[in-house]
């Protein structure tokens, strides 16, 4: 299971903690404004209760007074209810004649012992609060407050909580995301530059001041992309030092044993073969020779200028003795003049064709088009996972690998990726629709 990426697990976490805390809020609030409005309304039953209470009391101290008469005329709504327990009888409004169902018997106990009271019950599901008021020793009045609006209001409360905490946990989401975005945003910076490097800008550098708090990363960066920077170009002026002084020893040997091979014919068969060996050695060898020294002069710039393309892939396909009709052209007369290297493109491109001499059972089509080229050839293609890698130095083929070790010096790509990198391009190989292999140069910048 892929693991989730950094910037989702703080905003996570973020969501989580607001969650966690606007919860522990909520719970709070309404246990605390809950706790408050109940004893508010039991305080608010117990002042209505009395003073019905002292109504009905002196509404039983006239003469033949009826206690249901007395109870009618009491002004109350329909969230009360109101009793009289008189020597052991129960007397209520017409409409509420089992409403002494819901006074609970400690309560009674109480009141019967002359002691005032109140207590929380639930009457039919809904809560009430129940308050006895002893008037003398044979009567107790109670009255039965429900509850009903009071807990439509603490739903109420309690939904408002809920989408409170619900908005503050995607509020903590949102900042964190906002905080994450900036917060990672100098790595960005980092990334780019780390991919700058790799593309061949081995300029690129990050800038101390802009993130002060990263100083140190700053510093580290830019110290180790200073010491590749000089790794690179010790082991490239390596390369061309070493390329250099081996092509004076091999021009004197090459020159030697062509001197010898031009005799071939007075020698006998295993010492011929053995010169012609030499021979075609001493010819890969310099062939190696001048692409280390190409390679490591890659990283100069580009020197462009106004160039015929059409021409310019015509005389390549001459140069490896192929027909003019090779070249097929889709650009317009306004995009044959390219503002380029001539040497290097003329070099890359002999070399794609040279790769499909060699190992792709020869060229079928140079195709000139805005701002790329492209070499067809009818080989066995590339496969997939070595596509990546076949631009790579000493990198070599399936194609090439199964016609021996003798041919090619595994730089001819490489060479074409540094010289397509020089112009801002890139170079790729896909497959061929009908089989073989196409390589393309895409140079963006060929236009001056």
């Amino acid at each position: 299971m892929r693991r989730a990426g950094l910037r989702t697990r703080v905003s996570a976490a973020f969501a989580v903690g607001a969650l966690a805390l606007s919860a522990c809020v909520t719970v709070m609030s309404y246990e605390l404004t809950r706790s408050t409005l109940l004893r508010e309304r039991e305080r608010t039953a117990v002042r209505s209760t009395y003073f019905d209470a002292s109504a009905v009391d002196a509404g039983l101290a006239r003469r033949n007074a009826n206690v249901g008469d007395v109870l009618g005329s009491l002004d109350i709504g329909a969230d009360r209810y109101v009793l009289v327990q008189r020597s052991g009888r129960w007397y209520a409004r017409s409409a509420d004649t089992d409403a002494h169902a819901a006074v609970p018997a400690a309560l009674q106990e109480k009141a019967a012992g002359g002691q005032a009271a109140a207590q929380r019950v639930d009457r039919d599901g809904v809560p009430a609060v129940v308050v006895a008021v002893p008037l003398d020793e044979d009567t107790v009045f109670y009255e039965i407050v429900t509850l009903r609006e009071l807990e439509q209001t603490l739903q109420l409360l309690a939904l408002v909580l809920a989408a409170v905490a619900t908005m503050m946990a995607a509020g903590g989401a949102a900042v964190g995301w906002y905080v994450t975005r900036h917060a990672l945003r100098p790595l960005g910076w980092v990334a780019d530059a780390a991919r700058g490097i790799a593309d061949g800008d081995l300029g690129t550098r990050l800038d101390p001041d802009t993130e002060p708090d990263l100083a140190p990363l700053t510093a580290s960066f830019n110290h180790m992309a200073d010491e590749l920077t000089r790794r690179m170009q010790r082991d490239r002026r390596f390369a061309a030092d070493v390329s250099h002084e081996l092509r004076s020893p091999l021009q004197t040997l090459a020159a030697a044993v062509s001197v010898v091979d031009r005799r071939r014919d007075g020698l006998d068969e295993r010492t011929a073969a053995a010169v012609g060996l030499i021979t075609d050695e001493i010819s890969r060898f310099q062939e190696l020779v001048g692409d280390l020294l190409e390679l490591a002069r890659s990283d100069q710039p580009a020197q462009r200028e106004a160039t015929n393309i059409v021409e310019l892939a015509a005389r390549v396909v001459r140069t490896h003795r192929l027909g003019d009709d090779l070249v097929e052209i889709t650009a317009g007369d306004d995009a044959r003049t390219w503002d380029i290297d001539a040497r290097r493109i003329e070099q890359a491109l002999g070399n794609l064709v040279e790769n499909a001499v060699r190992y792709g059972g020869g060229p079928v089509a140079v195709r000139v088009g805005p701002g790329f080229l492209e070499v067809d050839d009818a080989g066995p293609g590339v496969p997939e996972d070595l596509r990546s890698s076949i631009f790579d130095r000493f990198v070599r083929g399936p194609a090439a690998n199964a016609r021996g070790a003798g041919e090619g010096t595994g730089l001819g790509l490489a060479i074409v990726a540094e010289h397509a990198a020089a112009h801002g391009g890139s170079v790729s190989v896909t497959d061929r629709p009908g089989g073989g292999a196409r390589f393309r140069i895409d140079l963006p910048e060929y236009q001056g």
